[in-house]
């Protein structure tokens, strides 16, 4: 295997990680601009997910580095879906604005990440049939 080959899924789940932490990091600045009541917990609770689950996107390896990976990508799918969501008809009784300023970058940074994860993902499930490739540092 060439060295390309083996830096491709470290590079990946560098990648993911720095768009989970960014995903997180959105959530606890608006909580600390004064987001509060039950979308403040439910942002705060994102925020503590977004760092663990990048945390874990560079230290775990194996089966639990697949489960890592999976549930990253999953994470960014329901945040992503939630903002569409309170964008558009509502959810649990809040709505949100296009004119919002977080809203725009924020659309844009977890629709790129949800790729990046789709990606690592990928790299992942093919890396956990290749095992000398899959965790190799």
């Amino acid at each position: 295997m060439t060295e390309s080959n083996q830096r491709a899924p470290w590079v990946m789940r560098i990648l993911s990680a720095i768009f989970l932490l960014a995903t997180g990091g959105i959530h606890l600045y608006l909580v600390f601009s004064g987001t509060g009541g039950i979308l403040g917990v439910a942002f705060v609770l994102n925020g503590i997910a977004g760092i663990v689950l990048a945390i874990a996107m560079v230290v775990t390896r194996g089966r639990l580095l697949l489960i890592t990976t999976v549930l990253s990508l999953l994470f960014l799918i329901a945040t992503l879906l939630a903002l569409i969501l309170a964008l558009t008809v509502g959810l649990f009784g809040i709505t949100e604005r296009w004119s919002y300023a977080p809203v725009p970058w924020t659309i844009v940074i977890e629709s790129i990440g949800i790729v990046v994860l789709a990606i690592t993902t990928a790299v992942m499930l093919r890396a956990a049939r290749s095992p000398q490739v899959a965790t190799s540092s």
